[in-house]
């Protein structure tokens, strides 16, 4: 069965939006290695995304990811994302870039790449 890149990504972004820990880990293989700008050098499995995910939506304000486009690439795929900021989402903005590597239906590898917006 071939993934739906543009689906898969479209409700991933909105488990993200959704802080919703739990069905974001559902995205995640158990082995998976993640990579941010806060975690550089990667976390490795659900035991350390889990938390890792808890603090960061505990910290940040209100974020709501709209996908962009997703590029299909050997054994997963690319995405970009807006991200609006803040409640009414006029605080700030981001565009932002994921690598994922899936296999299963899984996401196996995710680096993320991102960069404010002017105002």
């Amino acid at each position: 069965m071939t993934l739906d890149i543009e689906t898969f990504n479209a409700a991933w972004l909105g488990a993200w939006s959704a802080k919703d820990v739990d069905k974001l880990l559902c995205y995640y293989s158990a082995d998976t290695v993640y990579k941010d700008t806060q975690t550089a050098a990667g976390l490795t499995g659900h035991s350390q995304l889990r938390p890792y995910l808890e603090g960061l939506f505990a910290s940040t304000p209100k974020m709501i990811y709209t996908p962009d486009e997703t590029w299909p690439i050997p054994g997963g795929f690319c995405g970009r994302w807006y991200c609006a900021i803040g409640e009414t989402g006029l605080d700030a903005s981001m565009r932002g870039f994921d690598l994922c590597l899936v296999r299963d239906g899984k996401i196996t590898l995710n680096e993320v790449y991102v960069h404010l917006m002017p105002a």
